[in-house]
């Protein structure tokens, strides 16, 4: 009986070691994070608005910031939370907003650590995994940072495949 029951366990350890198997994820890398918070800027620059750019990773980790001549000193900070609330829910932040407007129990949202829930976060993905996000802060509105983050995102659309 002793025999089975060793056996068994023998078995099963070996049954559930051989069907783990390690996470693989794509992330952001430094250089295309580098080249999203440059292009936002530049973007937003071209219509006029001084911005900050902030790019992190899957994690909500920061990978880049760039800060453009005469932003003002709150856009970095606001930048970074979008695009960490951006990577953490893997959804634009206008999205967002909009549904808090629509359901107000959704407005719990804004109330976790970190989150900044305004037009302005966009998700970056490499195929259909989110690999990280950007957010821009500093434009006269969110629909105006989105824009920016999103003509960013096209310019490097060929890095991310």
């Amino acid at each position: 009986m002793k025999r089975i029951i060793l056996a068994a366990t023998a078995a099963l350890a070996m049954t559930s070691a051989s069907s783990a198997q390690l996470l693989q994820e794509k992330n952001m890398p430094l250089d295309i994070a580098v080249s999203i918070a440059q292009e936002a800027v530049t973007a937003c620059s071209a219509q006029g608005y001084n911005v900050s750019a902030a790019v992190v990773d899957r994690a909500g980790i920061l990978r880049a910031l760039l800060r453009a001549d005469n932003a003002g000193a709150h856009t970095p900070e606001a930048a970074r939370q979008k695009a960490y609330t951006s990577a953490s829910s893997r959804t634009p932040t206008s999205i967002m907003a909009e549904n808090i407007q629509k359901n107000p129990t959704a407005g719990e949202l804004a109330s976790i650590d970190g989150f900044l829930v305004l037009a302005g976060g966009v998700p970056v993905k490499a195929g259909e995994e989110t690999i990280g996000a950007i957010g821009v802060g500093g434009a006269p509105g969110g629909q105006f940072d989105e824009a920016c983050a999103l003509a960013a995102l096209e310019k490097v659309q060929d890095q991310l495949n």
